[in-house]
């Protein structure tokens, strides 16, 4: 899919401007001149299906790796999506977690031990069963490539698996310009608060090969020694998997590519061209000219599935692929870079589709500092920027405005609308009436002329919603990490790739970290109707008045010792700004191609209606 957005010159996409991009479209149009919608066809581009059930994909260039811990976006995930299976897959339709090589799992009660029960009937394309040990030594293998592996954020949370050793700050500058895999938080601490007694019953039992002993009362932090490791093969068909933070949502996490089991611990994985994998497709055939797959006969659920062949087709650019999918020699287009005009004229058609992309442009508050040590600070500047606004201007209606931290997920409300007289009143709350007094906010943004653009957009709402001045920095992307370390701006300008719906996990690369802070006491319940009008003294998560605390920010059982995202959006650490969007061509007899925010496509529910025909024009 394409990942809309700024770009840079390092970007490992298919570029393409305005002016090629209306060449391209010009075989089915008249030329530039005219953008004047054609009425004859629903479709962009109307062929008829293929005589077997083989799909065609352009989704970017040829992939540099299969190797799941190598793989951090596409291509190279599609293809080890098809060829390998985790534990778990992540359902197209609801990004929900749904059996993969485990057929069903259980947690814990506190959510920090999670057993998988691995089928009976998994197997490796070279016969060999799938079992428990696959796993244990995959993940292994994932710690002990360290800075090589990639997304190495999204396993810190495993016992064992906590990189300290290695730099796992990303730059923060660039990672939505460039689409590079997600910056990577610090490592994830436990809390040091111990839960009221009355929850000491939920124990964390060790792994049966630990050298030391987990602790026994849950909220304290683990004392480990170096051989403990958090993933045990208790037999052949059971895996068990010990978290440092309890996650509600870790059966899903595990369906993360990275996680994908390789056959005897990776040993020779990138010395062959069609390596053992235990996917629902098999590699038969790698080239110039693209990767080829066939339906794997050991897959467990081979009858479900209906692809007999799916044939990645690389493109040199997106104006390439455009044109071959006119011609009808692709049948699906992803992951190619589109220009503003391309999207306008391609907008109407059915087989175009448009999806929000899981990732976030954010600007990140320095709370350290006063004035912005005050919630009602950080609330006002947040309410009073018009994100619709940003949107549609600056970013050209190619970008959705985020009024949450996830484009992912349950919606629960739009927490930071645009309400100018929410945001003067929360100000004048605060101490600032009409902005006197308030100083000048140093705005840091990288080198990059869209996040200058939407600077000055943002400083112009907050000069005139709030009649606060803004002095915006603009620095090299290779600065933005340092100057966020030392804190020495009041807000920053970040930008992080998401590729889990994990929500622990998201929430660590938003804010740097997932703890929650102590428990208030049951006596100290908040009023049912705080929001971001409180007026309380704040200056943190967790240190917020008790009448200004919203009802889900009460512990009630071990589980609640993370930061939710209800809990990080009434914090207002950071702002929201907008998420990326994907965009792809789909030719209408493809069945069950569901394009997401994960960019997570499952081959094993795609097929070809080989009878579709189109509707009689009208006209």
């Amino acid at each position: 899919m394409t990942k809309s957005g700024s770009t840079t010159p390092s970007q490992p996409r298919c570029l393409i401007g305005p002016l090629v991009l209306c060449l391209a479209v010009a075989i089915g149009f008249a030329g530039c001149a005219n953008l004047e919608q054609p009425k004859v066809e629903p479709f962009y581009a109307v062929t008829n299906p293929p005589p077997k059930q083989e799909l065609r994909w352009s989704n970017g260039k040829l992939p540099k790796s299969l190797d799941p811990a190598l793989a951090a976006s596409a291509p190279e995930t599609d293809i080890v999506r098809a060829i390998y299976e985790g534990l778990t897959e992540i359902d197209p339709r609801s990004l929900r977690e749904v059996p993969g090589v485990a057929e069903s799992w259980e947690s814990s009660d506190d959510l920090r031990v999670w057993t998988f029960h691995i089928r009976k009937d998994a197997r490796w394309s070279n016969g060999d069963p799938v079992v428990a040990r696959d796993f244990v030594d995959s993940w292994k293998r994932l710690k002990d490539l360290k800075g090589s592996a990639v997304n190495r954020h999204i396993f810190q949370n495993i016992v064992g698996m906590n990189l300290t050793d290695v730099k796992v700050d990303a730059d923060s500058g660039e990672t939505i310009d460039s689409l590079a895999p997600a910056e990577v938080p610090g490592t994830i601490d436990l809390p040091t608060v111990v839960p009221p007694a009355k929850n000491e019953k939920a124990m964390i039992k060790p792994p049966a090969n630990s050298q030391a002993p987990l602790p026994t009362i849950p909220g304290s932090k683990p004392v480990l020694s170096e051989s403990t490791f958090g993933v045990e093969a208790v037999d052949e068909a059971t895996l068990r998997v010990t978290l440092e933070l309890p996650d509600k949502d870790f059966a899903r996490l595990v369906a993360n590519p990275v996680f994908r089991p390789v056959h005897n611990g990776g040993a020779n994985i990138d010395q062959t061209a069609s390596p053992v994998a235990n996917g629902a497709f098999r590699i038969v055939k790698t080239g110039d000219d693209g990767i080829t797959l066939e339906r794997a006969e050991t897959y467990w659920n081979r009858p479900s599935v209906g692809l007999e062949r799916v044939r990645f087709v690389p493109a040199v650019s997106a104006e390439a692929a455009l044109i071959a999918y006119r011609k009808g020699e692709i049948d699906v287009v992803t992951n190619a870079v589109f220009a503003p005009l391309a999207l306008k004229i391609l907008s109407p058609y059915e087989d175009f589709r448009r999806t929000p992309f899981s990732a976030l442009n954010f600007y990140e508050i320095n709370t350290a500092a006063a004035p912005f040590n005050d919630r009602r600070v950080r609330a006002a500047l947040a309410t009073a920027i018009d994100r619709a606004k940003l949107t549609d201007g600056d970013l050209e209606g190619t970008n959705q405005p985020a009024y949450t931290l996830f484009p992912l997920g349950e919606r629960r409300g739009e927490p930071m609308t645009f309400d100018a007289g929410k945001a003067k009143e929360l100000l004048e709350k605060a101490g600032y009436s009409d902005g006197k007094g308030f100083p000048a906010i140093r705005l840091v943004v990288n080198r990059n002329d869209l996040q200058q653009r939407v600077a000055r957009s943002v400083a112009r709402m907050w000069k005139q919603n709030l009649n606060i001045d803004t002095t915006i920095i603009v620095k090299e992307s290779s600065e933005i990490e340092a100057i966020r370390k030392s804190g020495d701006f009041d807000v920053l300008r970040r930008g992080v790739v998401l590729p889990t719906n994990d929500e622990l996990v998201n929430i660590a690369s938003v804010l740097g970290s997932a703890k929650k802070s102590p428990p208030i006491a049951a006596d100290e319940a908040p009023q049912a109707n705080a929001d971001l009008n409180s007026s309380g003294p704040s200056d943190d998560l967790g240190q917020e008045a008790p009448d200004e605390r919203p009802p889900a920010l009460v512990n009630e059982e071990v589980k609640d010792l993370t930061i939710s995202e209800d809990d990080a959006i009434f914090a207002v650490k950071v702002i929201p700004l907008y998420f990326p969007v994907s965009y792809s061509l789909v030719k209408p007899y493809i069945r069950g191609f569901e394009t997401n925010g994960l960019d997570a496509i499952s081959l094993k529910e795609v097929s070809i209606d080989n009878h579709w025909k189109p509707k009689a024009s009208s006209q």
